[in-house]
């Protein structure tokens, strides 16, 4: 295979580079192979656009100090920790 082809079809590392670009600077080659792979992978383009939004969402969260914290109730994390032990067993 080509590497052009492992470019264009390793969503693994399309999604590692769309979360690194988040957080620094990709390297010339790294913005060329995403954008080459962004461009025929659907999937990943919903995958960055989904990523975005979950960290801007976050970094929202954590920069507005006027809300309130978020808390979970006692009976909601119970059901959870529940469902966690069931799924492990």
């Amino acid at each position: 295979m080509g590497n052009l082809k492992k470019i264009a079809y390793n969503c693994r590392k399309a999604t590692l580079l769309i979360e690194k670009r988040q957080l620094s600077t990709l390297s010339i080659r790294e913005k060329l192979e995403l954008k080459i792979h962004l461009t025929g992978c659907s999937i990943c383009r919903l995958y960055e656009r989904q990523s975005v939004l979950i960290n801007r969402q976050v970094k929202n969260l954590f920069t507005n100090t006027n809300q309130h914290p978020q808390v979970l109730d006692d009976d909601y994390k119970n059901s959870l920790q529940e469902q966690i032990d069931q799924h492990l067993r």
